[in-house]
């Protein structure tokens, strides 16, 4: 055990640091791995992605989450051995894909692994006034370790939760250290299967950095498109363009007690899922609508939610700039549609230097240089973005 903690120490002094990234949304596409080499810490990070690459779930795999993900009901014994095996995949990825780039295990110095959310309750959500926030990440990072034999940091929604936060967004730090402007404000807006933004203030005030989920991003247009047209997604965007939004329906959708809760809050799929959008149908007695209206619907609930969200969040005749990054980046209505209702063209995150679709695997590893080397950011004393450090440390032998 010294000898781990005394390489700890070591570490921790390192002008700079490779540390791989990984990413597993609740989209269950796959695994996002980002090898990076980062130097510095906090507002003084310098980040380069050396390596990215997204490895495809088999369908197996994908069902077998699919059995306990989002379910208040489920197997115990299924969740208990899906937390090992979920660790033990994700490390043969990383091995596959360090063979793949020619990078040797004891070339990397870290991996900080997000796992699998599995469910997601916030009190808000839950109701439950004896009870805090919640968040449940699966894939044991002790697993990883050992199997990969580099140190590993997971589960980093805990300590979130600990300090007073909801255990989500968490982008927000790693969006503050390496996008932040000085002269600019940007809107950071990741669209995933749940849609978020940070705002990140052109003055570089860390305790004016604000950060909420919206609502629905691609959970539930996927969710449909997966159900009505076996397809994994609305590729551009193409059925949705082809149907029309029915207003019936979104008025329905619309009205859910997360949209008139205050910010910052959090969601997932556990609101937002099938029956929530069965519910609205019968409601707004759209029950025979088209598929195709469907899905342009749902789109277009996605886009005015989250476009609502931004709005409400400014200030009065403030400007900003916004930079998408996710899913919901590549489909060209959603973009529009958002694009139209802000009076803004919203541009890539990739202008920035990262990729779009390795952006969260990289911010995870800064969350991992952040518990290793970091020294502290105040972001002030509010609700949602807590100055902590984030991520428990799993030894690999």
């Amino acid at each position: 055990m010294k000898e781990h903690v005394e390489k700890l120490y070591v570490l921790s002094r390192k002008p700079s640091r490779r540390i791989i990234g990984l990413m597993s949304g609740t989209s269950l596409d796959g695994l996002d791995v980002a090898l990076c080499h980062v130097q510095g810490s906090g507002p003084e990070t310098a980040l380069q992605v050396e390596h990215f690459k997204t490895v495809s779930y088999e369908d197996d795999f994908r069902n077998a989450v699919r059995e306990i993900f989002a379910k208040r009901q489920i197997d115990f014994q299924h969740l208990c051995l899906l937390n090992p095996f979920i660790g033990l995949q994700h490390a043969q990825m990383i091995l596959g894909c360090l063979a793949e780039w020619g990078v040797d295990t004891n070339e990397v110095d870290l991996i900080a692994s997000h796992g699998q959310t599995v469910f997601h309750a916030p009190q808000k959500q839950h109701g439950l006034p004896n009870f805090p926030n919640a968040t449940l990440q699966i894939g044991d990072g002790d697993h990883i370790a050992v199997k990969t034999g580099i140190l590993t940091v997971s589960d980093f929604r805990q300590k979130h939760i600990a300090a007073g936060g909801e255990g989500a967004p968490l982008a927000v730090y790693g969006d503050y250290f390496l996008f932040s402007k000085k002269g600019e404000n940007r809107v950071l807006l990741n669209m995933g299967g749940i849609a978020n933004f940070t705002f990140l203030p052109g003055n570089l005030d860390a305790a004016l950095v604000f950060t909420t989920d919206t609502g629905p991003g691609n959970t539930l247009i996927d969710a449909f498109t997966r159900q009505l047209f076996g397809k994994p997604f609305d590729e551009n965007g193409n059925i949705a363009s082809s149907g029309s939004v029915d207003q019936a329906l979104l008025g329905a959708l619309k009205d859910a007690p997360f949209f008139v809760q205050s910010f910052p809050k959090t969601t997932g799929p556990e609101v937002f899922s099938v029956n929530y959008v069965e519910e609205a149908k019968k409601r707004s007695g759209r029950t025979s609508i088209s598929s195709a209206d469907l899905i342009a619907t749902l789109t277009r609930f996605s886009a005015e939610t989250i476009s609502e969200a931004i709005r409400s969040a400014m200030s009065e005749g403030e400007t900003f700039e916004i930079y998408a990054s996710g899913g919901g980046a590549h489909n060209p209505v959603l973009m529009e549609v958002i694009g139209n209702l802000l009076g803004l063209n919203i541009r890539l995150i990739n202008e920035l230097g990262v990729a779009g679709d390795a952006k969260e695997a990289v911010l995870f590893a800064v969350l991992a240089n952040e518990a290793i080397a970091g020294e502290g950011t105040y972001f002030g004393e509010r609700k949602g973005v807590p100055g902590v450090s984030m991520g428990k440390i799993s030894f690999p032998g």
